[in-house]
């Protein structure tokens, strides 16, 4: 019989069962996986050594590079049967802005090659919630010196003990995943046992799930898990694990894996892992193929996050700002008779396709001239063709770059490329759950080093606000500063308006217009109808939401990556 040791605690929740979605896939973004070798699900004393190792004669495999994390994967769940599209990462702050409950972090530890890996992608896909991040301790050996690299190359060099790793760079990445923020991890690479220059980008932790052999061999680190699984393995089967790992992905030799293992495996296991077993919430015997142990895990796991889950009341939010002047940041283009006549077209229910699209440009480029005149400027002085010096003034920031929310957002690009030239442009995809109301997150893209730029938002309506409160979110973990932040929109209702500034009170808002009310199904009103349909030529929903579908119902047949 499979079994695994259970907390007493444990025992009246798991009793009495934990409530989960019903309707949610596990949802895997691009950057959540680690590369490490996926090791042989642990079927007992049955695995041999003839079966997993290179029969004897035959030639080693070429050296193979292998690094801690794999290339970039569409956000989606690919099993032998079918391919699931994730579910959307719902809110992860409050009404303030501000991030409500940490992320959920599960460390789990044991010997090398004792199945961490596999046990933790069989929670991942038993779990079912949204953005669950995988952090492999095996990202964070620290850089070797030249001395070091040749002991390593010799195997010479003790890759388990406590001092090969990074703790300060782990507790430091683990803290700002658990606040919600997007981290920077180092990529390692086993064939040169050094770091690559490239480092890899985590962010969206709902749930984070810590794997390595010294994963609890450091007391700030055991502070920061929330649940701690101690996979125990049987020796044979760890180093019958290694042995085909290290000599199929890692090009070594049989000798040398031998070697290392008995000089520094075994005793570091005996020494800094195994003891660590006591301070294990639960200790998993046999691995991956202890099923009733991972079952018990993520029933657990469910009530825990249960008791975490955020609500959002939109009647509440619609309330809170009733009465109140709007704020100092909302900056409203001047509503001249050219101003108000394009808006007079544009929101005609009979206004052709070919004029919607026309007048709302010139819309769109009158609002981003606008919104330039909001940036840094600085004294400088230039000297024109006729030798005279002119004292004018030039953009003090480092550099621009445009987000668009999708779907309507993107339309604002070409008229932000046609008067900021060389603008960098991120892309951010979010939809509002049918069932809860709330936004959820679903995909995103935005440049590198983003956090040193001022960041022009972009979205076409905003009624209740809560997808560009969420779209300001991803921005600020990102590390972007809330002042050079600048939303803008066509049309926005006065509910958006105080939401998000009430959450972000420093991020500069702009629109064209500001209608007073929304319905009892938040709808701008009077409006302009669904922009992303009346742009697209798409069908209408039948509701008449002012919402955007992404993708159109046309298109839902194939993964859409913005």
């Amino acid at each position: 019989m499979l079994c695994a040791w259970i907390p007493p605690e444990w025992s009246r929740q798991i009793a009495g069962g934990c409530p989960g979605p019903e309707e949610h896939c596990v949802s895997f973004p691009s950057h959540t996986f680690p590369a490490k070798s996926d090791y042989m699900p642990g079927t007992g004393n049955a695995e041999s050594l003839d079966r997993l190792l290179p029969a004897v004669g035959t030639r080693r495999s070429p050296r193979k590079r292998t690094t801690s994390q794999c290339k970039s994967e569409p956000p989606l769940l690919r099993t032998s049967k079918r391919t699931i599209y994730t579910a959307g990462r719902p809110p992860w702050y409050n009404e303030h802005g501000t991030q409500s409950k940490e992320a959920f972090a599960i460390g789990l530890g044991g010997g090398s090659a004792s199945g961490k890996t596999t046990v933790a992608r069989m929670i991942i896909e038993a779990l079912d919630v949204p953005w669950v991040v995988l952090l492999s301790m095996d990202s964070f050996y620290k850089v070797l010196t030249t001395q070091q690299q040749e002991q390593a190359a010799r195997n010479n060099f003790n890759f388990d003990h406590p001092d090969a790793f990074d703790f300060d760079l782990i507790v430091s990445t683990l803290k700002k995943l658990k606040q919600g923020k997007s981290v920077k991890v180092p990529v390692y690479d086993f064939t040169t046992h050094s770091r690559k220059k490239d480092w890899k980008t985590l962010y969206g932790a709902n749930v984070i799930i810590f794997e390595g052999i010294m994963a609890f061999a450091d007391k700030t680190l055991l502070e920061l898990l929330d649940m701690k699984i101690f996979v125990d393995t049987d020796s044979d089967i760890r180093l019958v694990r290694r042995l085909r790992r290290d000599i199929s992905e890692r090009g070594r030799d049989i000798e040398g894996v031998i070697k290392q293992y008995n000089k520094f495996v075994k005793p570091a296991f005996d020494q800094y892992i195994q003891p660590t077993m006591r301070v294990a919430d639960i200790v998993v015997p046999w691995g991956s193929g202890n099923t009733v142990a991972i079952d018990l895990i993520v029933q657990h796991m469910h009530s825990q996050l249960e008791e975490r889950k955020l609500r959002w009341d939109m009647a509440a939010l619609a309330s809170a700002h009733q009465c109140h002047p709007l704020p100092q940041t909302l900056s409203v283009l001047e509503s001249t008779p050219q101003v108000r006549g394009m808006h007079t077209i544009i929101r005609d229910k009979e206004t052709s396709r070919d004029e919607f699209i026309f007048y709302s440009k010139r819309l769109m480029r009158l609002l981003i001239e606008h919104a330039l005149s909001f940036l840094p400027f600085q004294d400088c002085v230039v000297q024109t063709p006729q030798g005279q010096d002119y004292a004018g003034k030039c953009y003090a920031g480092k550099q621009i770059t445009g987000v668009s929310i999708l779907r309507a957002g993107e339309t604002m690009e070409p008229a932000l490329r046609a008067v900021c030239k060389d603008v960098r442009i991120g892309t951010i995809l979010i939809q509002t759950n049918q069932l809860t109301g709330e936004p959820e997150l679903h995909y995103l893209r935005l440049p590198k080093d983003i956090s040193d730029d001022h960041v022009i938002l972009m979205d076409c309506t905003v009624s209740t606000g809560a997808a560009a409160m969420m779209a300001v979110r991803v921005l600020l973990d990102h590390d972007v500063p809330e002042d050079k932040i600048f939303l803008l929109s066509l049309l926005m209702a006065e509910m958006g308006v105080h939401s998000v500034a009430y959450a972000f009170p420093q991020v500069r808002i702009l629109t064209t217009a500001v209608d007073k009310r929304v319905n009892d199904l938040f709808r701008i009103i009077p409006g302009i109808g669904n922009f992303g349909d009346r742009y697209f030529g798409t069908d209408a929903v039948p509701d008449g939401s002012d919402e955007e579908e992404w993708p159109p119902r046309a298109t839902l047949s194939e993964p859409e990556r913005a």
